[in-house]
């Protein structure tokens, strides 16, 4: 998908203009060269795993309104009432229809919507029973098998996008598109600064694409790289925060918010004082949780919460030993966020600790908000609306940069091709030494990073180094008859 000037490109001469001297093809730069070879063969290789995401993470971005249409029966309630019942009123609720399992947390009911009861069982693994309940009546509404408060619908189009239904070995296909996909845009970006820079489009066509060419491979050309260029922010976004819980890029780059102690504070839940007493703990998914404690013990935690000055919508946590606090954190997903969480001895109602969002270091912060902006919660609808955009024009783009690949074949009856062909490969000796000397260490930095980024570069620059210096050594076919 080369955004450079190849062979083919321009348009026949008017048969009626006037004859003139022939302007010389202003030959590429190394470094233009090496860019295009580069964009030409990460887009071909990279495309469909881009298309993918771009489906998948477009269908991710109905998933509040699939919520309601599916599930508003249990997530809403049909009458706001003026004052909630107590939460051990709605847990009793719930307890009755779902008498098996380990209480493990509630979210209090606001507004419109109900109170979320949650129950782990061994049999579930990572999966959760959430039993809905009307806070105003305490009548339960109905029960869901979630994922960390997902309701299935979501769940299933989250691991859709995220693996394609594969588990670990899934994930490999949305890191390698996350891992490219800031490299085409940059490199579609730079490419076409540099054609603009080299007088062969104008500073508008930056932005709107060149309507004036004629049918072909200039006029997709154009709206290939003017919509690349809109885009090109809202991708780099997308790649960014796609690689932070990729599953090998996201690694380290928790290892480095760890070196640089730029993580998520945790909250201490030690209470001062020997713990009481108690017949130990059940053991559930590899953490131990206590016995289900007094549902009233969830009312005393909430009224401390609320008067230590968390507001909106909440989530009860209840200890995870004996002798240790109970955890009450915001959850409003929606800017401005809420994410301030107090830790509460549940026996007397005392707050023990605090972390607020505010203290949270900045790339903590930036982090959090920017994976809420990529899952479309951030901004609420609006989120919701660029996050389509973005999917809709990236599969654009991809669908622009095959149609150049195309449109580029020879059609010579004697040179006809199914394809276009690639950029010239050896631009890299042509590249100045000091540019290489920057360069290599950084790429290589950035292939430890990013492994999926790292390993299919070096493999590209092995084969394509093996395959020039095959085709230098080839022995030049004598013409019969000379």
């Amino acid at each position: 998908m080369s955004l450079t000037e190849l062979p083919g490109d321009r348009a026949p001469a008017s048969p009626t203009a006037p004859a003139g001297p022939a302007r010389p093809a202003r030959r590429p730069t190394p470094l233009t060269a090496l860019l295009t070879r580069l964009h030409f063969y990460a887009g071909i290789l990279v495309a469909p795993f881009l298309l993918v995401a771009a489906l998948t993470g477009l269908a991710y971005t109905l998933t509040p309104q699939l919520d309601d249409a599916f599930y508003g029966d249990k997530l809403t309630v049909s009458t706001v009432g003026e004052q909630p019942r107590p939460l051990a009123e709605q847990i009793a609720a719930a307890r009755a229809v779902h008498p098996d399992g380990t209480l493990t947390g509630v979210q209090p009911g606001q507004g419109d919507r109900t109170t979320r009861v949650v129950f782990a069982r061994d049999d579930l693994g990572d999966r959760q029973h959430t039993v809905y309940v009307d806070p105003y009546t305490a009548r339960v509404s109905g029960r869901l098998t979630t994922w960390f408060g997902s309701t299935p619908a979501t769940t299933w189009l989250d691991d859709l996008h995220r693996n394609l239904h594969l588990g670990d070995v899934g994930r490999h296909y949305s890191e390698i598109a996350a891992s490219w996909l800031w490299v085409l845009a940059l490199g579609g970006v730079v490419l076409w600064w540099r054609r603009r820079a080299a007088g062969r489009a104008r500073v508008r066509h930056l932005l709107v694409p060149d309507l004036s060419a004629g049918r072909g491979v200039r006029r997709t050309r154009g709206w290939h790289a003017t919509t690349g260029v809109w885009l090109s922010v809202g991708l780099l976004f997308l790649s960014a925060t796609g690689l932070t819980w990729s599953r090998y890029a996201g690694a380290n780059f928790g290892a480095g918010l760890d070196a640089l102690r730029a993580g998520a504070p945790e909250i201490s839940t030690a209470l001062a004082g020997p713990p009481p007493a108690a017949g130990g703990g059940h053991q559930h998914g590899g953490s131990s949780v206590a016995p289900a404690a007094d549902p009233a013990i969830y009312d005393r935690v909430l009224g401390s919460a609320r008067a230590a000055g968390l507001s909106g919508p909440l989530a009860i946590t209840p200890a995870a030993e004996d002798g240790t606090a109970w955890t009450v954190a915001q959850t409003d997903d929606v800017w401005p966020v809420g994410y301030d969480r107090v830790a509460v001895d549940p026996v007397s109602g005392a707050v023990t600790a605090r972390s607020d969002f505010a203290d949270w270091p900045v790339l903590a912060k930036l982090s959090k908000l920017g994976i809420q902006a990529h899952m479309g919660r951030l901004f609420g609808p609006v989120n919701q609306a660029l996050l389509a955009a973005l999917a809709l024009g990236l599969l654009c783009v991809v669908v622009w940069g095959y149609r150049m690949w195309w449109q580029r074949r020879p059609t010579r009856t004697d040179r006809r091709t199914p394809l276009g062909a690639p950029p010239t490969r050896g631009a890299v000796r042509g590249v100045r030494r000091g540019a290489l000397l920057v360069g290599v260490p950084v790429v290589v930095a950035l292939g430890w990073a990013l492994p999926w980024f790292g390993g299919p570069l070096l493999g590209f620059l092995v084969l394509d180094g093996v395959l020039g210096l095959l085709r230098r050594r080839r022995p030049a076919t004598v013409p019969s008859g000379s």
